[in-house]
Parts: structure tokens; C-alpha cells; sequence
């Protein structure tokens, strides 16, 4: 049995919202933490937010950040062209990872890339010229001790298959299986060895991200730009769709983990910071209902926060 959540909230009527949120999720057999950041005003509400989980796919925002910073410094030229060939390129379902013939894209490019369609490929193409090592010793520089960044995105997929072979409906049965347990199977589910983070780091990254408090803001601004062109909308995006909310953000997903942190701002200028890191007890490849969850976690966030 897992522990009654730790709530964080700075009034009652926002840890009701955070004590809402968590008890939706449990009723779906959904385990993991939440917290959103009004970035003005300071308030917040969530729950266990300082607890590490494996990041999956929203380890891109860091890595990007790292990336752009090296583009900034002079040290990388974003035009500079990478050929990303299939036989020897990484798993995954959308962009480069997809593709059956070698491709050729420019630096820049391929961050857009790595944010926008989630593209494995192209994120370790980029892991190729900025390290995993120097990724992470950048990130604890600036002060992000709370994400770590510690193997390529393809290393997901070796893992999962070294425990279950090709078998993809097995390593989600390990998964959730050991999740019960408390035991990891598949390393790169252990928040130990894998991409890691809290929501109230990485919602402080972004914090630092929206706010020019991290890195030069040439990189900081061009992280925010390509985080609005992300295409998947159906976790925190799905419930804030309006003409005067603007959403950016970065998925994750792998096996039984479904993740997105991101930042809406209203035209009225309210802003507010959020990371939703789950982890779901069911062997389903498909949960629109947990997306769902997560989108209403985000639109009753944002009018709680809303100032």
C-alpha cells in the first residue's frame, strides 16, 4: 500500500485542489505527483513533490536546454548538418526514429525535433555532440540538483529487451509487476540508475526557463518557443484549450509511465508552471482515461492558481 500523499498548498482552498487531484488518481490506480507554480505570484499546490521518478521522454527539456546553451556559448553551430541512420539510430515511433532511409538534418533542427514529435532519434543524435555526462554536470552547475541525467534515450528500449525480450506486452507486465514490489526489473525504471526528477524540480527549471534565471536568454527563449510547438495535446494540454490560453510542454511516456510538465500562460498574463509525473498499476498500452485525469489535474490547477 502506497502512503497517504504529502500535499503542499498555500491556502486550504488550494490543498483541497491538490487533495482532489490525488484522489482522482488513485480511484484509476494512478501513482505519482503533481504540482503547479503560479510563476508571479509564488503560489502552489500539488502533492509529493519532492519524490524522484524516472523521467522518460520529458528528460528532453533539460537536455534541450543544455543544447541550446551550447548554440548560444558559440560552441555548437545550430546549422551544422548530422545524418541519422536507421540501422544504427534509436527506437522509437515518430520523426528520424521512424524513418527507414539515413537523413541528414541540421542541429537546430533536430532539437526542434527531439521537443515537438518526442523523436528518439534525434535526441540521441544530439547526445552524441553534447554528452550524457556533460548534460548532467551542466544541469548540476546551474544549480538542478534534482534531475539527473544519466543514460541515452535508446537505452530505455535495451533494457526493457534484455528483461523481456521483444516481447513489449511482458516488459509492461514487469513494470507494473515490480512496481508492487518495490523492485526494478528493468533498470531504467529505477529512479536510481534512470532519467530522473521530482515535479518540484523540474517545475522549477521551468520556472527558471520562463523567467531568464537559467542559462543565456537567447537559449532560454528559443527552449520556450520550441516547447510551444509540441504536437501532442491529450494529457495537460486537453483541458486548456482556449484562444487566450497558450500552452507549451513536453510529454513523457514509457511502458507504464505517463508524464508532462509545461507552462500555460493566459492572455490576462497569468502564468503558471506545472509537472505531472505518473505512474499507472494496470498492463495498458493505452489509457485515455489517465490522460484525461491528468488534463483535468491541469485545468482545475490552473483556475485554482489562476490570479
Amino acid at each position: 500500500m502506497n502512503p497517504a500523499p504529502a500535499y503542499v498548498g498555500d491556502d486550504g482552498t488550494l490543498l483541497d485542489v491538490a487533495e482532489t487531484i490525488a484522489a482522482d488518481w488513485a480511484a484509476l490506480g494512478v501513482d505519482g505527483s503533481f504540482l503547479a507554480l503560479n510563476l508571479d505570484t509564488g503560489e502552489q499546490l500539488g502533492f509529493d513533490v519532492t519524490r524522484s521518478m524516472p523521467l522518460a521522454s520529458v528528460v528532453k527539456v533539460p537536455v534541450a536546454l543544455v543544447v541550446l546553451d551550447r548554440i548560444a556559448a558559440g560552441d555548437l553551430d545550430p546549422a551544422h548538418p548530422v545524418t541519422v541512420d536507421p540501422a544504427t539510430g534509436s527506437v522509437g515511433p515518430t520523426g528520424l526514429a521512424a524513418f527507414r532511409h539515413p537523413a541528414t538534418v541540421a542541429v537546430g533542427d533536430l532539437v526542434q525535433l527531439m521537443l515537438s514529435v518526442s523523436d528518439n532519434a534525434a535526441a540521441d543524435a544530439l547526445l552524441d555532440l553534447v554528452p550524457v555526462a556533460r548534460i548532467d554536470a551542466s544541469l548540476r552547475a546551474w544549480g538542478c540538483a534534482g534531475i539527473r541525467v544519466r543514460h541515452r534515450m535508446n537505452h530505455m528500449y535495451e533494457c526493457a529487451a534484455g528483461a523481456a525480450g521483444n516481447d513489449f506486452s511482458l516488459a509492461l507486465e514487469l513494470a507494473v509487476r515490480d512496481a508492487r514490489a518495490g523492485r526494478h526489473t528493468i533498470e531504467t525504471l529505477d529512479p536510481a540508475h534512470a532519467n530522473a526528477g521530482s515535479a518540484a524540480a523540474l517545475v522549477g527549471l521551468l520556472r527558471r526557463v520562463w523567467c531568464d534565471g537559467i542559462s543565456a536568454p537567447r537559449a532560454t527563449a528559443e527552449l520556450r518557443r520550441m516547447m510551444g510547438l509540441q504536437v501532442f495535446t491529450h494529457r495537460l494540454a486537453s483541458e486548456l484549450r482556449a484562444d487566450t490560453l497558450r500552452w507549451s510542454g513536453k510529454t513523457g511516456t514509457f511502458l507504464h509511465l505517463r508524464h508532462e510538465i509545461g507552462v500555460v500562460e493566459a492572455a490576462c498574463g497569468t502564468r503558471v508552471a506545472m509537472a505531472a509525473l505518473t505512474r499507472a498499476d494496470r498492463r495498458a498500452g493505452q489509457a485515455p482515461d489517465i490522460d484525461l485525469a491528468i488534463g483535468v489535474a491541469g485545468r482545475e490547477a490552473f483556475e485554482a492558481l489562476r490570479r
